[in-house]
């Protein structure tokens, strides 16, 4: 069989990392998206080659369905609804409802801190569950609506704001994006002419500072003509809104109105952001996270204490621990995307404790560790989606560090580097799941490691 809009009738097994969940067909490995643990479904075949180790389908019916199962609240990304085109990615849960959402989330977690981080399945760290961090907001904000402060937009054949479908080059039209802010939406440009643009990231601060656009011409428009299409655009957006452009020669960001860069808010502290920067898109997560890295690791810092931030952005991080360890303490604040690191520099030029790297993490952290004058105390972990990886997590064991706490948004990742971790003699002591991501398959997890017969749960 190798039709792929062949329809098949599948009972569905568990979820699975990536969305999907598991089935078998024929004796064949099924992922099927868009359906619930349980349910028989009949699903359409997006991948089927004869030769291939499993399968891809998506869901196009419900023949028995869970007590989990809503109707989904976008059209653009409902399978059941786009039976002949693909839904757009990035709201592939929609159809779960919120509860069976971050029941299926906690699952995943679950799951992979046992098959790769080799966690006792009796261990009480697996008895967490992913929190609701949206549960006392506006009422939409409550049913996980109006999260995302920043998002990305492809454009259409016909100049018109689109999504990607998921695993596709094919972009779909879209007349809004639920999940994101209403300064986001609100900026209407789902009725502009954007025939010449390949992309548009957009950025609207949680509090409420100036929003900014970013646009991307396509490759073969000569830079004249790339210009003023930007400038086009530019004009076409609220005079508030700070608009930039990437450079095609340079890839670097160059201002056509306003500003490139975004003011964010956390606590007292303000960080500036540039547009192509990293930062947590919940409109929570920052206030959310670094409050739970700072729970985790108040036993083991205090006034004069040596703290490292790896893989540390702008410096959200950075700043609070700076707060906490005084200007006799330490700070080393690694990163390796170079504009980020100019945005932490900014950021914390006053903190007269923080010592701000830019470069590989290992390569950094390995030459400070070889040449420090004191052992750190503690670390602070939030890498890519790739994870740490083994170097970087035996640097950290072999520190000295009493705690590690570990922020991370890919369960997989995580869970390989708490293997190595415990390959190195630490433990897995604390961890929380956050919903930072409804209606996506997405979750956010904050760890605290310790090494073995460092500490007890607290």
């Amino acid at each position: 069989m190798n039709n792929t809009s062949e329809l098949i009738e599948i009972t569905v097994g568990k979820i699975a990392h990536g969305g999907h969940c598991v089935a078998r067909y024929d004796g064949r490995v099924v992922f099927v998206r868009h359906a619930i643990p349980g349910e028989v479904v009949r699903a359409r075949l997006t991948e089927a080659a004869p030769d291939s180790s499993f399968w891809r389908a998506d869901a196009v019916e419900i023949l028995e369905p869970s007590a989990d199962r809503v109707p989904h609240f976008w059209p653009a990304a409902d399978a059941l609804r786009r039976l002949q085109r693909p839904p757009v990615g990035g709201a592939e849960f929609g159809h779960i409802s919120r509860t069976g959402q971050r029941r299926l989330k906690a699952a995943v977690v679950q799951e992979q801190l046992q098959r790769l981080g080799g966690i006792d399945p009796d261990s009480y760290v697996l008895d967490m569950e992913v929190e609701d961090v949206d549960a006392h907001g506006t009422p939409e904000q409550a049913q996980g609506f109006g999260w995302r402060t920043r998002t990305g937009f492809a454009v259409t054949s016909a100049g018109h704001l689109g999504m990607h479908a998921h695993r596709s080059d094919a972009i779909i039209g879209v007349q809004a994006m639920p999940l994101a802010v209403p300064g986001i939406n609100d900026l209407g440009l789902w009725n502009l002419d954007l025939a010449g643009l390949t992309r548009i990231e957009l950025a609207a601060p949680s509090n409420g500072s100036q929003p900014l656009v970013l646009l991307a011409a396509h490759a073969d428009l000569g830079a004249k003509a790339a210009g003023k299409l930007l400038k086009r655009v530019a004009s076409a957006l609220p005079a508030t809104v700070s608009v930039a452009g990437w450079n095609p020669l340079t890839g670097g960001l160059e201002p056509i109105h306003g500003r490139s860069w975004v003011a964010e808010t956390v606590g007292d502290t303000e960080y500036r952001v540039t547009g192509e920067g990293f930062w947590q898109i919940h409109r929570r997560a920052p206030e959310v996270l670094t409050g739970t890295v700072l729970d985790y690791l108040q036993p083991y810092l205090q006034a004069g204490s040596a703290v490292a931030d790896l893989y540390a952005g702008a410096g959200l991080f950075s700043a609070p621990l700076a707060d906490v360890v005084g200007d006799a303490g330490l700070v080393l604040s690694i990163e390796g995307s170079p504009g980020a690191s100019r945005d932490a520099k900014k950021n914390l030029h006053a903190a007269a404790s923080v010592d701000i790297q830019q470069g590989k993490v290992d390569k950094v952290l390995g030459a400070h560790l070889r040449g420090a004058a004191r052992p750190l105390d503690a670390v602070v972990l939030d890498p890519p989606r790739a994870g740490a990886g083994k170097v970087v997590v035996q640097q950290l064991t072999s520190s000295g560090a009493k705690a590690v706490a570990y922020v991370s948004c890919d369960p997989a990742s995580f869970a390989r580097d708490v293997g190595y971790f415990g390959a190195n003699g630490w433990e897995l002591a604390e961890l929380r799941g956050f919903d930072l991501y409804p209606h996506t398959h997405h979750t956010e997890t904050v760890a605290l490691l310790l090494p073995k017969g460092g500490g007890a749960r607290r």
